[in-house]
């Protein structure tokens, strides 16, 4: 294994104390106890409607479920906000004689579609949308996958006669105002647009301080081109080289098709596939890894080659005793892909690797 980590190029990790988790985990609630409702007869209906002040976890103990199942009988994520009005389907009840069990709505990608079109087509906020599916708005999809809506039996609205017309020639761009307190990082997520591309139409570096006052230019257009291919299934060439390197170190180290698929959903959920030189906090690279948890330097973890070493430890871990890669998780080929990517990345949002088991394993499949 050292040949091998001598054969890629990786620099010698400085010693370093071993360093707190790169995120804070967020917790799940408990499991209800009111299971003794689930003996009375006809207690659990085959669906509820959301009031107002509804949480997931009380409609479970309502009903004596847990709030686990309630939230896999429902395509929902630990993170889903749940609203008034929307219909949730309870497991385990019975629906009347004349009466079928209804099904979640939902809506299934088709080429050129993003998260955005799909809100508005079946007239549903974004922010709703993407929360009901754990994504963000950085999150890619892909064709076939299928979006959970969080308004049951939503119908999508007539869809328009043609594309938006392009802005005219010489029409005045969009521009925002810097508020106090306000980053680069967090206009991009609030106004829907890639930080690189607002960074560039703005001739800001990625350690840019803004001002309060501060006009900005918004790549309206540019985003717009962007989100369309995102969600090809044909990897951008960045995406297909990054995936490629992954699996190939993954096999250079003896890394089961299992860990690779792990490490390509990873890798998918945390940058895209794209080498970023910007992130949470301080998270940098392919991995999102933390220089201040240990990971290396700003300029080693957005070197592709050590950051996957990273990912993967085990003999060639370019940090041994301060990261734990996946190799260094005991009893990490018995977990489940979502499982086995958290231990290695300790991340706020534990449950949205899942998403990406197929489509890694695709690209396993195409790539490896």
């Amino acid at each position: 294994m050292s040949s091998i980590a001598v054969a890629l190029g990786f620099a010698q990790p400085a010693d370093a104390a071993p360093q707190p988790p790169k995120r804070q985990a967020k917790g799940k609630p408990a499991a209800s106890g009111a299971a003794a409702v689930r003996a009375v007869a006809g207690a659990v209906p085959v669906e509820v409607t959301v009031a107002e002040g509804d949480t997931v976890t009380g409609i479970a103990e309502r009903y004596g479920l847990s709030t686990a199942e309630l939230l896999a009988a429902n395509g929902l994520g630990w993170s889903s906000l749940i609203f008034p009005g929307q219909r949730l389907v309870l497991p385990g009840g019975a629906p009347r004689a004349s009466e079928a069990a209804p099904e979640i709505a939902r809506h299934t990608v088709a080429a050129g579609d993003t998260m955005g079109g799909i809100a508005d087509r079946y007239g549903i906020d974004l922010d709703q949308l993407l929360s009901a599916n754990g994504l963000g708005r950085e999150s890619l999809i892909f064709p076939g996958q299928q979006v959970v809506l969080p308004i049951a039996g939503a119908v999508p609205a007539a869809a328009p006669a043609a594309s938006p017309a392009a802005p005219a020639e010489g029409a005045a761009p969009e521009q925002v105002t810097v508020a106090e307190g306000d980053t680069a990082w967090d206009l991009a997520e609030r106004l829907d647009v890639d930080l690189e591309q607002l960074l560039a139409a703005n001739q800001l570096g990625p350690d840019a301080v803004l001002q309060p006052g501060q006009v900005l230019t918004v790549p309206r257009a540019a985003t717009a081109v962007a989100l369309v291919a995102s969600v090809s299934t044909v990897l951008t060439e960045e995406m297909r080289q990054n995936a490629k390197l992954v699996i190939d170190i993954g096999r250079a180290l003896g890394v089961p098709d299992r860990g690779i698929v792990v490490a390509l959903a990873a890798a998918a959920q945390e940058s895209g596939l794209r080498n970023v030189q910007f992130g949470d906090r301080d998270s940098l690279g392919l991995f999102q890894q933390r220089p201040s948890q240990g990971w290396g330097t700003p300029e080693q973890v957005l070197d592709p080659v050590r950051a996957t070493t990273a990912f993967y430890g085990g003999a060639a871990n370019p940090n041994p005793g301060v990261t734990r890669g996946l190799l260094d998780i005991p009893g990490w080929e018995s977990m489940s892909v979502t499982d086995a990517a958290q231990a290695v990345q300790l991340s706020a949002y534990p449950t949205y690797y899942a998403k990406w088991e197929a489509q890694a394993a695709a690209w396993l499949s195409e790539l490896g």
